[in-house]
């Protein structure tokens, strides 16, 4: 059986459902690929002791949930010594990979540190923060001959690729804008991501979704950006950052012609919404238009407990009795793909060119984080446009 071992770096919401009532996204992956046989050894790293013994408690419920028995190792950060995950690399056997879901301003340090001690990385959105380290991260990536892609899961996602269709047929014409609203609930700012709030924004934590998603679906290259954003609620609750940004990016098309995307984000949504992220994408065409309520997935229920809940059954569900619960949905696939990605690539069955063709890989990143750059340049100058050179 061809195996790779994981580091997870990173032991929060999302690898874990840390803090939430959930299992979050990444640990549920990893026991769904291993049921197959395809992992050895899994190592979490996390940045403290107290955290690291918060996920252990999440992953066993977890674990006992699915039936599933993982050989997993944990490391947190200490006094006086190289970091956990710096540890953790120095510890496991190879052939390996790393999955970074850790704070935006972190993740080219990781993604660096992993690279050169070889191992592939997956690096959850936004890749990084700027355009310098994107293209310094994907120089090291191919200096050591490895795979690097980003989590952009909504790539995964059923109806966007029915739109990536219907604009690569031409069924909607040439896109004249995108219009796209994503927003979540205050608790995650305020409580869930607390600690590290301040030192993103809405914009750079989630509507970076929908600028990869105009990439994908159209090839197309952005030409300039503006952005104004509020400072209210969260300032009065001790956190220095935006409460909502919106974007407009200026996009041109293979053909020459131009098209505008408007991403407005927020994160102060109110806590009994019915959802935890509340998300929607519009395209205009000049033969028609292409509507998606991807919060509103026509699965609702009710309950004393939770009050009205619409569930996105599509991006990370469990089905099933305790004791066997499965995982399934696009966010699970996103992190499955990588995986099987890099043992293809170990045992030479894929090659990392023919990913770069159809995966969010470092190199197809470089995009986003182009107008992650510009639009967070345009927040520091008061909305000006900001041209984006290629």
């Amino acid at each position: 059986m061809k195996r790779i071992n994981v580091l997870v770096v990173g032991a929060g919401m999302y690898v874990c459902g840390r803090g939430t009532e959930t299992f979050g996204t990444i640990i549920p992956s990893l026991n769904e690929s291993n049921k197959s046989g395809a992992l050895g050894k899994i190592f979490i790293a996390g940045r403290s002791i107290s955290g690291i013994r918060a996920a252990k408690k999440k992953i066993a419920s977890l674990n006992k949930a699915m039936g599933t028995a993982p050989d997993l190792s944990f490391y947190a950060d200490v006094k006086n010594g190289p970091k956990g995950y710096i540890r953790a690399i120095q510890e496991m056997p190879r052939p390996a990979c790393a999955i970074i879901a850790v704070p935006d301003n972190i993740h080219k340090d990781v993604a660096e540190a992993a690279l050169l001690n070889g191992m592939h990385v997956l690096v959850v959105k936004p890749f990084v923060e700027t355009v310098k380290d994107a293209k310094d991260l994907e120089k090291t990536r191919k200096e050591q001959g490895l795979y690097g892609a980003v989590e952009f899961h909504k790539r995964y996602d059923d109806a966007n690729l029915k739109l990536r269709d219907a604009i690569s047929q031409g069924a909607i014409g040439d896109p004249l804008y995108f219009l796209a609203e994503f927003s979540q609930r205050k608790s995650m700012p305020e409580k869930v991501f607390r600690r590290w709030a301040a030192s993103t924004n809405i914009f750079q934590y989630l509507g970076i979704h929908y600028v990869d998603m105009v990439h994908f679906v159209t090839k197309a290259k952005p030409v300039r950006a503006m952005a104004t954003g509020q400072s209210y609620w969260l300032r009065s609750k001790g956190i220095d950052t935006y409460d909502a940004v919106e974007a407009v990016t200026e996009w041109k098309l293979e053909n020459g012609k131009r098209f505008v995307s408007h991403i407005l984000t927020n994160w102060i949504d109110p806590e009994k919404t019915s959802a935890m992220s509340d998300q929607k994408i519009k395209v205009i065409g000049t033969k028609g238009r292409f509507e998606s309520d991807q919060k509103a997935r026509g699965v609702t229920m009710i309950t004393d407990k939770n009050g009205i809940e619409e569930i996105n059954p599509y991006f990370c569900s469990q089905y099933g009795p305790y004791g066997n619960v499965r995982f399934r949905g696009y966010g699970i696939d996103s992190i499955k793909t990588f995986l099987n990605d890099s043992i293809a690539i170990e045992y030479g069955s894929k090659t990392i060119e023919e990913l770069e063709r159809e995966r969010p890989t470092f190199n197809n990143s470089l995009i986003p984080t182009m107008v992650l750059e510009a639009v967070n340049t345009s927040l520091k100058c008061n909305g000006k446009w900001v041209e984006i050179a290629r």
